[in-house]
């Protein structure tokens, strides 16, 4: 009787138990997906703009230290953005509900000298990325709508300036105008995807292009003077710190152990795709490497055609990553964190506006990306997040956190004052929308070819032009 008096109730208890077996089973993968959307998207912001000038920086440096810089850069990038939320931490600014987490561990560690300097860095550096995002857009797509059967390479509607405003109102200005940064997941996900694409193409012409390309007399110097400014460059390709407490804000729980699991995965997929671009990049044209590796290919080569394509999606779908910081910093400093929709509306627009006008009147990419690197990426991952910790913290100072933030300190100083002089003393040259020399048939049997301060006195060969097929 009792096991009878029992039955109803089994299979109810067992129906109960299964649904909340469903429900968590459910909210795991809920965290999951923010966990790989956090993922995506900080891998989205580091290899954004910076990767295509990065084996720019492999010339500058030399290729062997420009590899083991590259490890540092991205060694001390994980190390700082765990360091940031582990000071949001200790000052109790690491909450979803604080609505300006960055510049409040800034203000309740510097006050408000430091709140404003970091807000202008957190401004300039995204805002900066912006216009080398329309400046990508506006070479690469050109590039592509000229290899169409038919179309007059002059025609005003394929030009750079004519690309840029296009793309901005066709694309990043909807995107831009998302409120919630983890709805751009798939939209980083599938930027993730195109970047592959651009390395594995990338991969194939150093086999295919690299032995036609003359090499010049210092291709395999181990260093050269100018690692400095190639630390700008790989900087400005690593940093993400100006939207880690976005992103951060975005999981399920935010814990450090969990932001700490995030950005070593996040950091070594960042690397490992960064160093295979970097060195096949400039293992294909050595000293020819401009700031903007597309410069370097042909337009008749179909192939890297279509890499442009890819790689102008890439940037137009990373561009919303930096508005969204870009916005926020406006936010928090005029509005309090809480932005009403009509200036939602108009502050994006009014941000999206200016960077594409900027971007009409610059055409150089390797000198934004230098400056902006050595100017805002510099103390945004060297300076500011070690200040801060060796501030709040309590550990003894042979704690191993405190030495690595004693050690980033002056040398995040050192790179941003050495770069700056560099840059202004030495600046880069800019071939943009110029083709290179071993494009033209006409002049496989020239010799004593000087291309800027690099003097060949070789034979070309002759290229064989199925290579560009």
């Amino acid at each position: 009787m009792g096991y009878q008096a029992q039955g109803p109730d089994v299979p109810r208890q067992s129906h109960l138990d299964d649904r909340e077996a469903l429900i968590s089973e459910h909210e795991h993968k809920g965290k999951t997906c923010r966990q790989c959307t956090a993922v995506f998207n900080v891998v989205n912001s580091i290899i954004g703009s910076g990767m295509i000038g990065l084996p720019y920086s492999m010339k500058q440096a030399g290729l062997p230290l420009g590899i083991l810089l590259l490890f540092g850069v991205s060694y001390i990038t994980d190390f700082s953005l765990v360091l940031l939320i582990k000071g949001g931490a200790l000052s109790g600014t690491d909450t979803y509900q604080d609505p300006d987490t960055y510049q409040s561990l800034v203000n309740k560690t510097f006050g408000f000298p430091g709140y404003l300097l970091l807000s202008v860095l957190q401004f300039l550096y995204p805002f900066i990325a912006m216009i080398s995002y329309n400046i990508i857009t506006g070479d690469t797509w050109s590039k592509v709508f000229q290899r169409i059967p038919g179309v007059d390479p002059e025609n005003l509607f394929i030009g750079r300036h004519f690309i840029i405003v296009l793309s901005t109102a066709a694309f990043t200005l909807p995107l831009s105008l998302y409120r919630d940064i983890a709805k751009l997941g798939k939209i980083s996900f599938l930027s993730t995807v195109l970047t592959t694409l651009i390395l594995g193409i990338v991969m194939a012409r150093v086999v295919t292009l690299g032995p036609y390309i003359p090499k010049t007399e210092d291709a395999w110097v181990f260093a050269k003077p100018s690692a400095i400014q190639a630390l700008g460059v790989m900087s400005f390709a690593f940093i993400c710190h100006h939207n880690c407490f976005l992103v951060y804000g975005s999981l399920e729980d935010p814990t450090v152990a969990k932001w700490s699991r995030i950005i070593h995965v996040s950091t070594l997929a960042s690397v490992f795709i960064s160093i295979l671009f970097a060195a096949c990049g400039y293992l294909t044209f050595t000293g020819f490497t401009q700031g903007d590796l597309f410069e370097n290919y042909c337009r008749n080569d179909d192939l890297v055609t279509f890499g442009r394509f890819c790689y102008g999606v890439t940037v137009i779908l990373t561009y919303p990553i930096e508005c969204f910081v870009t916005r926020e910093v406006i936010a928090n400093v005029f509005f309090g964190g809480n932005l009403p929709l009509v200036f939602h509306i108009i502050i994006t627009v009014a941000i999206i506006t200016v960077a594409m006008l900027m971007s009409l009147l610059i055409d150089c990419l390797g000198r934004v990306l230098e400056l902006s690197g050595v100017l805002c990426a510099a103390p945004l991952i060297f300076i500011i997040p070690s200040a801060c910790y060796l501030k709040l913290s309590e550990e003894p100072r042979t704690h191993s956190d405190k030495i690595m933030s004693c050690v980033m300190l002056p040398v995040g100083a050192m790179v941003m004052v050495a770069g700056v002089v560099m840059a202004i003393t030495n600046p880069q040259d800019c071939t943009h929308g110029q083709e290179m020399f071993y494009c033209f048939p006409d002049n496989f049997s020239l010799t004593n070819i000087s291309v800027s301060h690099f003097q060949l006195t070789t034979q070309l060969p002759v290229l064989n032009i199925s290579i560009f097929q």
